[in-house]
């Protein structure tokens, strides 16, 4: 293949700085190395917030550890700190050059990109796709095997089908995520490696420790904090503590409060740690005011809380559930559910097979949700589902509701939900509420209603086989959420509209189109009739993409 010198990119190149360079180089493969050609990219809203932070952005700093330094001088895409960026990660791309060390991969196959390297830490995240390393905002893009193979072997690269459309498997990337918020599996016990902190303002009778470690399981540090003596069973290697202030923030992975002081409730949040429990035991007792929960973190860093308005730690844990999947007969409230991603909820939710659930929709903006109902409505019909979409701002809907999903970033909305959460119910907090942020919440009715947050944020690899295999079957056509297309020349523009959430769906980038700006697939037949008429019932297919191809580019 005679692969061109330059290309077209959309470089980013400051914080709010994108620019459309036609003249970027198309780099060679070394040894190691792959160079693609991006078939298709999604927009997503995570790269408004690296357009945002550029820089300052947790995934666009070095790498510190996973890989050795010297590999990472040899990528000419490895972009971290204030070098100029490509930004999209949702994206299919085909081999198009490999270097003379690579055997894993072959010119000619087809690929959906997975973007998030774990293993590859920064400071306060890790590598990722799109991010300090290249994108697929432009036409070619280059990655190193020794970047994309995971630690056990497994490659970031997932082979795709032919049969597909090339948006549909860009596509797959945020179903995943979206797949990953509900198949998440919760820690339903105590973690067994790991630090507890106890705090008492209410004094703890009766052997409750030793009745939550012979059910949960034994932490194996704990540390106790109170004006109480350390009740029974916390054992002899109890390290006791006068305050809070002397301990190390974000190190226990288990916080078990006993009392009902809301500015000792607050105090904690910052001591637990990622992916760690906080345990609140009422003791009969209620808090005098709302409580700032650090909700941020739920999302972020994978904090959960429970509670039980009486003595005994050990009854909160009955309340964590599996998985965060519905339920038979959930009532769910999707509130955001206009926008790209909360479409794909909506949809997801719709067709998962799950029997006597309704799906409520909510959002501010009557044409989005108009635009949301003509393909959901549908579906529901299809699957025997009730769909009910309504106006936030101008409806209030009487149901109390069994799992509510947030897809906007306001911690207002958290305080809410819990208000018409159903006993029982689940808050999916899914919109990036910033890590750092908290929100005024009645812990009392939390807690009362046996309620439970749940977040999640990306998607692991086998998230992404999963949602393949469903597109791959049939089961599910991740097409139905694209609502506008564009080649390079219109991707920024694109990614301005996702800001002022103007389209209400997915916009698609395809590189080989030169010259097609921002187009929503309503204005197509008027645009381009011989790509607009091929929609089915104005859903993208696989036919659509082809025409479009055909007039802007080359397949």
């Amino acid at each position: 293949m005679n692969l061109p010198e330059t290309q077209h990119a959309v470089q980013l190149v400051g914080p709010d700085k994108l620019v459309l360079n036609k003249c970027k180089e198309v780099f060679r493969p070394g040894r190691h190395q792959i160079l693609c050609r991006v078939k298709a990219v999604g927009l997503c809203f995570s790269d408004l917030k690296l357009l945002k932070q550029f820089s300052s952005h947790a995934r666009k700093s070095e790498i510190v550890a996973g890989i050795d330094p010297e590999i990472l001088k040899e990528i000419p895409s490895y972009v971290p700190g204030d070098a100029p960026g490509v930004p999209g990660h949702e994206a299919v791309v085909r081999i198009a050059a490999v270097g003379p060390g690579v055997e894993r991969f072959k010119r000619g196959q087809r690929y959906l990109v997975q973007t998030d390297y774990r293993w590859l830490k920064n400071a306060n995240s890790n590598a990722s796709f799109g991010y300090n390393f290249e994108g697929a905002l432009q036409e070619y893009v280059l990655m190193d095997e020794r970047v994309i193979t995971s630690p056990e072997g497994d490659s970031m690269l997932i082979p795709v089908s032919e049969g597909l459309s090339a948006s549909a498997v860009a596509l797959v990337e945020p179903w995943a995520c979206v797949e990953d918020a509900y198949a998440s599996r919760e820690r339903q016990g105590l973690k067994q490696d790991g630090r507890m902190l106890a705090v008492g303002d209410a004094e703890v009778r009766g052997d409750v420790f030793g009745n939550l470690f012979n059910r949960y399981g034994r932490p194996v540090q704990i540390t106790w904090v109170s004006r109480f003596p350390a009740p029974v069973g916390l054992g002899d290697a109890v390290h006791k503590a006068k305050n809070l202030s002397g301990l190390a923030d974000a190190c226990y992975d288990d916080v078990i409060y006993f009392g009902s002081q809301a500015s000792s409730v607050e105090s904690l949040f910052a001591k637990v740690a990622a992916h760690g429990l906080v345990n609140i035991v009422l003791c009969g007792g209620r808090f005098d005011r709302d409580v700032l929960m650090l909700v941020g973190r739920v999302h972020y860093g994978g904090i959960r809380v429970v509670g039980t308005v009486g003595t005994d730690p050990a009854e909160s844990m009955k309340y964590i559930p599996e998985t965060g999947e519905v339920q038979a007969g959930d009532k769910i409230n999707v509130i955001g559910a206009g926008g790209p991603m909360g479409t794909m909820h909506v949809i997801r939710n719709i067709c998962q097979g799950v029997e006597g659930i309704s799906v409520f929709a909510g959002d501010v903006d009557q044409n989005r949700l108009a635009g949301l109902t003509k393909t959901a409505e549908p579906l529901a019909k299809k699957n025997r589902v009730k769909y009910e979409p309504y106006n936030t701002l101008k409806e209030k809907v009487a149901d109390a509701f069994d799992y509510t999903v947030l897809m906007v970033p306001e911690p207002e909305l958290v305080a809410a939900s819990v208000e018409n959460a159903a006993a029982g119910g689940v808050i999916n907090i899914f919109a990036g509420i910033p890590a750092t942020v908290s929100a005024e919440t009645d812990l009392n009715a939390y807690i009362e209603k046996q309620l439970y947050f749940i977040g999640t944020s990306g998607s692991v690899l086998e998230d992404m086989r999963r949602v393949l295999a469903k597109v791959e079957s049939g089961n599910l056509d991740t097409d139905v959420s694209v609502a506008a297309v564009c080649g390079l020349d219109g991707a920024s523009e694109g990614i301005l509209a996702v800001e002022k959430r103007q389209i209400a769906g997915k916009i698609i980038v395809y590189p080989a189109c030169k010259g097609l700006g921002l187009t929503e697939l309503a204005k197509l037949k008027e645009k381009k009739p011989e790509v607009g008429e091929c929609l089915t019932n104005g859903i993208w297919n696989k036919k659509a993409e082809e025409a479009v191809l055909r007039a802007y580019g080359k397949s």
